[in-house]
């Protein structure tokens, strides 16, 4: 834990699990289990004492921030829909945010193909955006 406080007071940034240095990967290993110990609330009180002197030692894990975008999209997934959009495209778009869509829907159902998709999520589709599953109809568009 020494060696952790004097790398980031000596830095100012937090060791990487990707440096060239052994030692610094070592340590962003070591406090990459020490967050986990901490959200799942089995950290030892010394190492919650000594790390809170360093400002977001626990940091905005990744999960946390997949989870946060994930729910971003499927909430601007429901907005461009409740415009009266069709379907955002993957391919061929007219829009950035067609095209940001289209390929976040495309991956949603491609996990859903392979059955890796959370159940959790795919309920959350189901509800803010029903027929997610379907998508476009093939062809031209009706006249009615």
């Amino acid at each position: 834990m020494q060696q952790l406080l004097a790398i980031v007071q000596e830095t100012g940034r937090y060791p990487s699990r990707t440096a060239p240095d052994a030692a610094e990967r070592t340590l962003a290993a070591w406090l990459q289990r020490r967050r986990g110990d901490a959200r799942a609330g089995r950290l030892a009180p010394a190492f919650r004492d000594g790390l809170a002197v360093l400002p977001g030692w626990q940091g905005a894990s990744r999960f946390l921030a997949d989870e946060a975008r994930w729910q971003d999209r499927l909430g601007a997934l429901a907005a461009y829909r409740a415009t009266g959009e069709d379907w955002p495209r993957h391919k061929g778009t007219l829009t950035a945010e067609e095209h940001e869509l289209g390929v976040w829907l495309h991956t949603q159902r491609y996990k859903l193909r392979r059955g890796e998709l959370d159940p959790a999520k795919e309920r959350a589709l189901d509800a803010k955006a029903p027929g997610w599953r379907a998508g476009r109809q093939r062809g031209r568009k009706s006249r009615l």
